[in-house]
């Protein structure tokens, strides 16, 4: 099992699960996310996303934020949540962030790695209104978190669940299909609107 960097070919898979499973796709770019993948069977089992967003005034730094984490129903209580979060994590770190937030309703998660939860007032402004539309759309249970990079950690039994995260698991290939392009192989037309 590993984390990588989502393809652009994922985009509509990753849409199909964003939709699927409720989550954020507030200005969705597939650049933005990493995937789990079974090394084995090229499975994919999960993916999260690190949005930087860049605050209207000038004097304001960007700011990081962790959000749509999903890992397919067949792998979870496996670590791959964990090793996603962790990636993203890292990659903030490597981009310069000191600090990473989340808004989300799953805070006992992420409390596990160090997150904690942080008063409104203390968010940056534009995670403020962030915030405010995240409740009024896709996780009306949404709190603010932040945690500091260096201060992020795993715990041990979520990367050995990780390590073992193949076992029992079918043989799937990472076979293309038209579904990756985003074509209703029933009816042989793009699932998505265009434009046109």
């Amino acid at each position: 099992m590993y984390v990588r960097d989502a393809k652009n070919r994922e985009e509509v898979w990753l849409l199909d699960h964003i939709e699927s499973m409720g989550l954020d796709e507030t200005a969705f770019r597939s650049r933005d996310y990493v995937v789990a993948v079974d090394e084995e069977t090229g499975e994919k089992a999960g993916f999260g996303r690190i949005r930087v967003h860049k605050p209207d005034e000038e004097s304001a730094a960007d700011v990081c934020e962790l959000t749509s984490i999903g890992v397919l129903e067949g792998w979870r209580e496996r670590g791959v949540g964990a090793h996603v979060v962790e990636r993203l994590v890292e990659y903030a770190g490597d981009q310069g962030f000191d600090t990473v937030y989340a808004l989300t309703g799953e805070g006992a998660y992420l409390a596990q790695f160090g997150f904690q939860r942080i008063e409104e007032s203390d968010l940056p402004a534009v995670l403020q209104d962030r915030l405010a539309a995240k409740r009024g759309s896709s996780d009306p249970d949404a709190v603010p978190l932040s945690i500091d990079v260096a201060e992020f950690r795993m715990p041990q039994q979520l990367r050995d669940a990780f390590k073992r995260a193949p076992e029992g698991r079918g043989e799937t290939g990472d076979e293309e299909s038209p579904e990756d392009f985003g074509i209703d192989p029933d009816s042989a037309t793009y699932k998505y609107d265009t434009g046109r």
